[in-house]
C-alpha cells in the first residue's frame, strides 16, 4: 500500500543504459494514467497528479502522534518537507497510500473487478502454469499450459501472444521450465533448451535492519497489549473505517536521504512505524524472527516504542534464482546475496546513523524519546552504537522489503545480460513478452507498487499500437 515511484534519475539511467522509451519523462504519463490522488494538497499538482485513474492515492486516516513528531523532526534536521512523488524526492513526508475509505486498494480491486464482465477476459483461479508452450522449431510461443485444482492438465492457446506476469520470481522460474535461460543450468536440471539467456540473474532487493528501536516517555506511539483498547480499535474500523487498524502495515511515514548530499538522488530511505515487530509476535515469527533473538526486545511489547527502517535503496549487490529441478511445483533457489558488496553495508550504518541523529531534534525530546540500548544477542561482543556493531547488526537481522525484482532483466540487444528488449519482448522468441517488475534492470528508489502499475500501463500501450499497426 506504500505508493512511492522513484526518482527521476532512476529512471534515465534505464534510458542511458539503453532502454528507449524509459526515461522519467516517458513513464510519468504511465504512473499518471492509473492514479486517483485524493489527498487535495497534491491533486492540484497536476503535473505530478492525476485524479482520473482507477487507483485511489489517499492519506491512511490514523496515524499517532510520534508519526507527526517524525515528520516535524525532517526540517528540524534540515530537511525539507515533501511530495516525494513529485519534483524532488528528498525529505520527510506522511505516506501516500492505494487505499480507499481506510481499506487497501488492490491491484485486483481497482482494475480487475472492473473489468469482470469483459466478454474478452476469463479469469481461471486455483491454478498452475507449468510451461509456457513455444514452438522449437521458430521459436513461438503459442499459449500456457497449466493445472487446475492440482489435478486436471490443460492449455490455454494464444491467438496473437503470451504475456508472463508472474513476478520476479516466478517468471522467471515458468520461461526456465520452458527452455529459455542458462543453458548450462538447463542441461543440468534436464529441461531441453530453446533460448539461451541470462534468466534469473541481476536478482535485486531493498533491505534494512529490522531493529532499529526507540522508545517514548508518553502515550504517543500504537500498542498492542491493551485487549479491551484493541476491541475498541476494531470495533472502530468496523463501523468507521478509522483508528490504528487503518494503517498500512503500521508503516506512517517516510523519508528519503541523499547520504552524500551530492546529486539529489536518495540513497536511504527511512520508513516510520510507530510500534514495534515486538508488539506482534505473528509478526516476528512471519518475518522468520527466532524466539532468542525476540528475548531482548520482549518488554517493548509494553512500552511506548516505535521503529524506524532504514532501507538500502540502490544495492550494488546481485543476487540470482535457479531452478532445483524441472518439477513446476518446486520452489526455485533464492541466492540473494545481500551485503556482498562493501559499499552497501557502509550508507546502511551512514543511514541508522541517520535515523539516530533525529532524536536529538525538538520534536522528539518533548516526548523524552531515546534509541533502545540493548544489544543484539549475537553482536555484544561489539561496542553498542559503533560501525562494527551495526554491520553485525545489519547482517544478522537483515530485513527484506520483498521488492525482489531484475530477474528478467531488460535491455538493448547489446547488453549480453538482457532478457528483454524495451518492448518487453523475450530475445530470440517470437510473440512472447514479460509485464512485471522482473524486467527492472536497476531496481529504483521505490516500493515497486507503482512501478508495477507503470510498467503494466505501458506495456499495454506498446501492445495495443503494435498489434494495430500489424492489423
Amino acid at each position: 500500500m506504500v505508493y512511492t515511484r522513484g526518482n527521476r534519475k532512476d529512471y534515465d539511467g534505464w534510458k542511458t543504459q539503453g532502454c528507449e522509451g524509459w526515461g522519467y519523462d516517458d513513464v510519468l504519463p504511465y504512473f499518471l494514467r492509473s492514479e486517483n490522488m485524493r489527498i487535495p494538497t497534491l491533486a492540484n499538482d497536476k503535473k505530478y497528479h492525476s485524479t482520473e485513474g482507477e487507483l485511489f492515492i489517499t492519506r491512511p486516516p490514523y496515524h499517532t502522534q510520534i508519526a507527526s513528531d517524525f515528520v516535524e523532526a525532517g526540517p528540524q534536521a534540515g530537511y525539507k518537507d515533501i511530495d516525494y512523488n513529485a519534483a524532488t524526492q528528498i525529505g520527510f513526508s506522511f505516506l501516500q497510500a492505494t487505499m480507499k475509505n481506510g481499506e487497501r486498494m488492490s491491484s485486483n480491486r481497482a482494475f480487475l473487478k472492473p473489468a469482470r464482465q469483459r466478454k474478452n477476459l476469463h479469469v481461471v483461479n486455483r491454478s498452475l502454469v507449468t510451461k509456457i508452450l513455444i514452438d522449437p522449431q521458430n521459436k513461438t510461443a503459442y499459449g500456457v499450459e497449466y493445472k487446475y485444482l492440482g489435478i486436471f492438465k490443460t492449455e490455454a492457446v494464444a491467438r496473437k501472444e503470451v504475456i508472463l506476469s508472474a513476478g520476479a520470481i516466478n517468471s522467471p522460474q515458468l520461461l526456465m521450465l520452458s527452455g529459455i535461460g542458462p543453458k548450462e543450468h538447463l542441461q543440468k536440471v534436464g529441461v531441453p533448451v530453446i533460448q539461451d539467456l541470462r534468466v534469473g540473474f541481476n536478482l535485486q532487493d531493498h533491505i534494512s535492519l529490522g531493529t532499529l528501536f526507540f522508545t517514548a516517555n508518553s502515550s504517543v506511539t500504537a500498542r498492542f497489549d491493551n485487549i479491551p483498547g484493541d476491541a475498541v480499535s476494531l470495533l472502530q474500523y468496523l463501523f468507521t473505517r478509522n483508528g490504528t487498524l487503518t494503517m498500512p502495515g503500521a508503516i506512517e511515514a517516510l523519508a528519503f536521504l541523499d547520504i552524500d548530499d551530492s546529486d539529489g538522488l536518495p540513497e536511504i530511505e527511512l520508513i516510520f512505524a510507530g510500534t514495534t515487530v515486538a508488539s506482534l509476535l505473528p509478526v516476528w515469527f512471519a518475518w522468520g524472527g527466532k524466539l532468542e533473538i525476540y528475548a531482548p526486545y520482549m518488554s517493548l511489547a509494553i512500552q511506548n516504542a516505535f521503529s524506524i527502517f532504514p532501507i538500502l535503496l540502490h544495492p550494488k549487490s546481485r543476487g540470482w534464482l535457479t531452478l532445483k529441478d524441472k518439477n513446476p511445483e518446486t520452489k526455485p533457489l533464492l541466492y540473494h546475496n545481500y551485503l556482498t558488496e562493501k559499499q552497501d553495508v557502509e550508507i546502511l550504518v551512514k543511514g541508522i546513523k541517520r535515523a539516530i541523529q533525529l532524536i536529538d531534534t525538538e520534536a522528539f525530546q518533548r516526548h523524552g524519546v531515546k534509541l533502545y540500548t540493548v544489544p543484539l544477542p549475537p553482536c555484544k561482543s561489539h561496542e553498542f552504537g559503533s560501525d562494527a556493531y551495526w554491520e553485525c547488526s545489519i547482517r544478522y537481522m537483515t530485513f527484506t522489503v520483498w521488492h525482489q525484482c531484475g530477474t528478467c532483466k531488460m535491455g538493448p540487444d547489446s547488453d549480453p545480460d538482457a532478457v528483454v528488449d524495451p518492448q518487453l519482448k523475450v530475445r530470440g522468441i517470437r510473440h512472447l513478452r514479460v509485464v512485471d517488475t522482473s524486467i527492472i534492470p536497476v531496481i529504483p528508489a521505490a516500493h515497486l507498487t507503482a512501478p508495477a502499475y507503470m510498467i503494466a500501463e505501458k506495456a499495454a500501450d506498446m501492445i495495443k499500437q503494435e498489434w494495430k499497426a500489424n492489423a
